[in-house]
């Protein structure tokens, strides 16, 4: 039994040094820009849409969930950046990665001033597309006026994080 007490602790020492590494190496965060795909996803009024709608503009496309905390937290910055900079072009998008009843509801109560597209399975597929190789939610990609992905972040982003990254492509 002495025995196995070490060898534990060592297995979980090494699982967690392997998936902080694969998560702070990952290659979608050292790759360099690369062109975002074409996509359609429903709205939640279930009108197809297509990412080629917000062509021209930078996109600040966010993979979500209701049951996600961090989420949830980030979901305001969202609402007051989409607000302060929509004059400038710049256009969030959510992707949300689960059922439409419940997403709409949560829409609807927190006030999302954003197109929000309903992702389910082919969401979680889009969001590895783009890069999401470790299934981080939330997951978030930004994208230039001229369609190329110029950042992704797994993780919760703050509202002075994307100001930094879209602040250089206002021009």
């Amino acid at each position: 039994m002495k025995k196995t007490v070490p060898i534990i602790i060592a297995a979980i020492i090494a699982l967690a040094l392997g998936m902080t590494a694969r998560y702070f190496f990952s290659p979608s965060e050292s790759t360099g820009p690369s062109a975002l795909p074409e996509f359609n996803l429903p709205d939640l009024s279930g009108r197809e849409r297509n990412i080629s709608e917000w062509q021209g503009k930078i996109l600040v496309i966010n993979f979500w969930a209701t049951w996600c905390p961090p989420c949830r937290k980030e979901i305001p910055d969202f609402i007051a950046l989409q607000e302060q900079y929509a004059a400038k072009g710049v256009q969030f998008i959510g992707i949300a990665l689960e059922d439409g009843e419940p997403v709409a509801e949560y829409a609807a109560a927190t006030k999302i001033n954003y197109p929000i597209l309903l992702g389910g399975d082919n969401g979680i597929a889009l969001a590895q597309q783009l890069g999401n190789n470790v299934g981080a939610v939330p997951y978030t990609v930004i994208v230039d006026r001229q369609g190329q992905i110029i950042h992704r972040h797994p993780g919760e982003l703050s509202k002075q994080q994307i100001t930094d990254i879209i602040a250089p492509l206002l021009n």
